[in-house]
Protein backbone atom coordinates (compact mmCIF):
# COMPACT_ATOMS: atom_id res chain seq x y z
CA UNK A 1 0.00 0.00 0.00
CA UNK A 2 2.88 2.34 0.92
CA UNK A 3 1.06 5.56 1.72
CA UNK A 4 1.44 8.32 4.30
CA UNK A 5 -1.55 8.98 6.54
CA UNK A 6 -1.72 12.23 8.50
CA UNK A 7 -4.33 12.14 11.26
CA UNK A 8 -5.93 14.95 13.20
CA UNK A 9 -6.09 14.29 16.95
CA UNK A 10 -9.15 15.93 18.57
CA UNK A 11 -12.42 14.54 17.30
CA UNK A 12 -10.58 12.06 15.05
CA UNK A 13 -8.33 9.87 17.20
CA UNK A 14 -9.11 11.19 20.67
CA UNK A 15 -12.64 11.61 22.05
CA UNK A 16 -12.04 15.09 23.32
CA UNK A 17 -15.63 15.49 24.48
CA UNK A 18 -14.93 13.08 27.36
CA UNK A 19 -12.56 15.57 29.00
CA UNK A 20 -13.67 18.76 27.29
CA UNK A 21 -16.64 19.69 29.43
CA UNK A 22 -14.90 18.71 32.65
CA UNK A 23 -11.75 20.69 31.83
CA UNK A 24 -13.68 23.70 30.57
CA UNK A 25 -15.91 23.68 33.65
CA UNK A 26 -12.81 23.63 35.84
CA UNK A 27 -11.35 26.53 33.87
CA UNK A 28 -14.43 28.74 34.10
CA UNK A 29 -14.82 27.88 37.79
CA UNK A 30 -11.29 29.22 38.14
CA UNK A 31 -12.34 32.40 36.31
CA UNK A 32 -15.35 32.77 38.61
CA UNK A 33 -13.10 32.43 41.64
CA UNK A 34 -11.14 35.40 40.31
CA UNK A 35 -14.35 37.35 39.56
CA UNK A 36 -13.53 37.24 35.84
CA UNK A 37 -16.70 35.33 34.87
CA UNK A 38 -20.23 35.25 36.32
CA UNK A 39 -22.34 33.02 34.04
CA UNK A 40 -22.44 29.40 32.89
CA UNK A 41 -19.55 27.68 31.15
CA UNK A 42 -19.93 28.29 27.37
CA UNK A 43 -19.77 24.61 26.39
CA UNK A 44 -22.06 25.00 23.37
CA UNK A 45 -19.99 27.87 21.98
CA UNK A 46 -16.80 25.86 22.36
CA UNK A 47 -18.31 22.89 20.54
CA UNK A 48 -19.10 25.17 17.60
CA UNK A 49 -15.47 26.17 17.20
CA UNK A 50 -13.87 22.93 18.37
CA UNK A 51 -10.70 22.22 16.44
CA UNK A 52 -9.37 25.76 16.08
CA UNK A 53 -6.10 26.66 17.85
CA UNK A 54 -6.54 27.60 21.51
CA UNK A 55 -5.61 31.28 21.10
CA UNK A 56 -8.59 31.55 18.72
CA UNK A 57 -10.76 29.69 21.24
CA UNK A 58 -10.13 32.24 23.97
CA UNK A 59 -10.65 35.14 21.56
CA UNK A 60 -14.11 33.70 20.85
CA UNK A 61 -15.04 32.73 24.40
CA UNK A 62 -13.46 35.69 26.18
CA UNK A 63 -13.69 38.57 23.66
CA UNK A 64 -13.84 41.24 26.36
CA UNK A 65 -10.95 39.93 28.47
CA UNK A 66 -7.37 41.07 28.31
CA UNK A 67 -4.63 39.15 26.55
CA UNK A 68 -3.03 38.50 29.94
CA UNK A 69 -6.21 36.85 31.26
CA UNK A 70 -6.55 34.75 28.11
CA UNK A 71 -2.97 33.54 28.42
CA UNK A 72 -3.56 32.66 32.07
CA UNK A 73 -6.74 30.77 31.16
CA UNK A 74 -4.94 29.00 28.34
CA UNK A 75 -2.28 27.70 30.73
CA UNK A 76 -4.85 26.62 33.31
CA UNK A 77 -7.00 24.83 30.72
CA UNK A 78 -3.99 22.97 29.33
CA UNK A 79 -3.04 21.87 32.84
CA UNK A 80 -6.53 20.50 33.49
CA UNK A 81 -6.64 18.70 30.13
CA UNK A 82 -3.31 16.99 30.74
CA UNK A 83 -4.25 15.98 34.27
CA UNK A 84 -7.52 14.47 33.05
CA UNK A 85 -5.72 12.54 30.29
CA UNK A 86 -3.15 11.18 32.74
CA UNK A 87 -5.99 10.17 35.07
CA UNK A 88 -7.49 8.05 32.29
CA UNK A 89 -10.68 10.08 31.93
CA UNK A 90 -10.40 10.47 28.15
CA UNK A 91 -10.65 7.80 25.47
CA UNK A 92 -9.55 7.03 21.94
CA UNK A 93 -12.21 6.52 19.31
CA UNK A 94 -13.10 2.89 18.57
CA UNK A 95 -10.60 0.92 16.48
CA UNK A 96 -7.73 3.45 16.57
CA UNK A 97 -5.12 0.89 17.59
CA UNK A 98 -6.56 -1.81 15.33
CA UNK A 99 -6.37 0.54 12.33
CA UNK A 100 -2.87 1.74 13.23
CA UNK A 101 -1.71 -1.86 13.50
CA UNK A 102 -3.23 -2.64 10.09
CA UNK A 103 -1.62 0.42 8.50
CA UNK A 104 1.84 -0.42 9.80
CA UNK A 105 1.49 -4.02 8.66
CA UNK A 106 0.69 -2.67 5.19
CA UNK A 107 3.72 -0.41 4.94
CA UNK A 108 1.95 2.88 5.69
CA UNK A 109 3.55 5.75 7.58
CA UNK A 110 1.43 7.40 10.27
CA UNK A 111 1.69 11.00 11.45
CA UNK A 112 -0.43 13.23 13.66
CA UNK A 113 -1.03 16.90 12.83
CA UNK A 114 -3.00 18.80 15.43
CA UNK A 115 -3.97 22.30 16.53
CA UNK A 116 -3.40 21.03 20.08
CA UNK A 117 -0.38 22.13 22.07
CA UNK A 118 2.74 19.98 22.41
CA UNK A 119 2.27 19.04 26.07
CA UNK A 120 -1.35 18.04 25.49
CA UNK A 121 -0.52 15.89 22.47
CA UNK A 122 2.39 14.25 24.23
CA UNK A 123 0.12 13.32 27.14
CA UNK A 124 -2.29 11.51 24.80
CA UNK A 125 0.43 9.78 22.79
CA UNK A 126 2.22 8.61 25.92
CA UNK A 127 -0.89 7.45 27.82
CA UNK A 128 -2.16 5.37 24.89
CA UNK A 129 1.29 4.32 23.61
CA UNK A 130 0.54 5.69 20.16
CA UNK A 131 4.22 6.21 19.38
CA UNK A 132 4.38 2.45 18.84
CA UNK A 133 2.81 3.19 15.43
CA UNK A 134 3.08 6.94 14.90
CA UNK A 135 6.27 8.18 13.24
CA UNK A 136 5.94 11.71 14.68
CA UNK A 137 3.32 13.98 16.22
CA UNK A 138 3.22 17.60 15.08
CA UNK A 139 1.64 20.53 16.92
CA UNK A 140 0.55 23.86 15.48
CA UNK A 141 2.73 25.28 18.26
CA UNK A 142 5.80 24.16 16.28
CA UNK A 143 5.24 26.49 13.31
CA UNK A 144 4.84 30.24 12.88
CA UNK A 145 1.23 29.98 11.74
CA UNK A 146 -2.16 28.88 13.05
CA UNK A 147 -3.02 27.41 9.64
CA UNK A 148 -3.10 23.59 9.57
CA UNK A 149 -2.28 23.57 5.85
CA UNK A 150 1.18 24.89 6.71
CA UNK A 151 1.57 22.30 9.45
CA UNK A 152 0.80 19.48 6.99
CA UNK A 153 3.15 21.10 4.48
CA UNK A 154 5.96 20.93 7.07
CA UNK A 155 5.35 17.19 7.53
CA UNK A 156 5.39 16.60 3.77
CA UNK A 157 8.68 18.45 3.42
CA UNK A 158 10.36 16.75 6.37
CA UNK A 159 9.43 13.23 5.27
CA UNK A 160 9.39 13.78 1.51
CA UNK A 161 5.79 12.58 1.22
CA UNK A 162 4.53 12.16 -2.33
CA UNK A 163 1.21 10.37 -1.82
CA UNK A 164 -1.18 9.96 1.04
CA UNK A 165 -4.17 11.39 2.85
CA UNK A 166 -5.19 13.68 5.69
CA UNK A 167 -7.83 12.20 7.99
CA UNK A 168 -9.81 14.58 10.18
CA UNK A 169 -13.22 15.83 11.25
CA UNK A 170 -13.10 19.52 10.39
CA UNK A 171 -12.73 21.76 7.36
CA UNK A 172 -9.19 22.71 8.38
CA UNK A 173 -8.17 19.06 7.89
CA UNK A 174 -9.91 18.81 4.53
CA UNK A 175 -8.30 22.05 3.33
CA UNK A 176 -4.89 20.93 4.63
CA UNK A 177 -5.17 17.86 2.38
CA UNK A 178 -6.35 19.74 -0.68
CA UNK A 179 -3.85 22.56 -0.32
CA UNK A 180 -1.03 20.02 -0.23
CA UNK A 181 -2.18 17.72 -3.00
CA UNK A 182 -3.30 14.89 -0.71
CA UNK A 183 -6.57 13.00 -0.45
CA UNK A 184 -8.99 14.29 2.19
CA UNK A 185 -10.90 11.83 4.36
CA UNK A 186 -13.56 13.36 6.58
CA UNK A 187 -14.55 11.70 9.84
CA UNK A 188 -18.24 11.92 10.63
CA UNK A 189 -17.67 11.93 14.38
CA UNK A 190 -18.75 14.08 17.34
CA UNK A 191 -17.67 17.55 16.22
CA UNK A 192 -18.05 17.08 12.47
CA UNK A 193 -20.35 19.35 10.46
CA UNK A 194 -22.18 18.14 7.38
CA UNK A 195 -21.37 21.22 5.34
CA UNK A 196 -17.66 20.77 5.98
CA UNK A 197 -17.62 17.00 5.40
CA UNK A 198 -19.30 17.48 2.03
CA UNK A 199 -16.03 18.98 0.79
CA UNK A 200 -13.95 15.88 1.59
CA UNK A 201 -12.97 13.31 -1.05
CA UNK A 202 -14.25 10.52 1.19
CA UNK A 203 -16.26 10.39 4.43
CA UNK A 204 -16.12 7.62 7.03
CA UNK A 205 -18.29 6.91 10.08
CA UNK A 206 -15.72 4.69 11.81
CA UNK A 207 -11.93 4.52 11.50
CA UNK A 208 -12.15 0.79 10.73
CA UNK A 209 -13.49 1.78 7.29
CA UNK A 210 -9.95 2.88 6.39
CA UNK A 211 -9.00 -0.80 6.08
CA UNK A 212 -11.30 -1.26 3.10
CA UNK A 213 -11.03 2.28 1.72
CA UNK A 214 -7.27 2.75 1.45
CA UNK A 215 -6.33 -0.26 -0.75
CA UNK A 216 -8.72 0.99 -3.46
CA UNK A 217 -8.02 4.70 -3.11
CA UNK A 218 -5.88 6.69 -5.51
CA UNK A 219 -3.67 8.71 -3.19
CA UNK A 220 -2.22 10.77 -6.04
Amino acid sequence: MSQSLIFDMDGTLFQTDKILELSLDDTFAYLRSKSEWNTDTPIAKYREIMGVPLPKVWEALLPDHSRKVREEVDAYFLKRLVENIRNGIGSLYPNVKEVFRYLKENDCSIYIASNGLVEYLQAIVKYYNLDHWVTETFSIQQIDSLNKSYLVESIIKKYDITKGAVIGDRLSDINAAKNNGLVSIGCNFDFAQEGELSQADFVIDDLIELQTLLPHMNCK
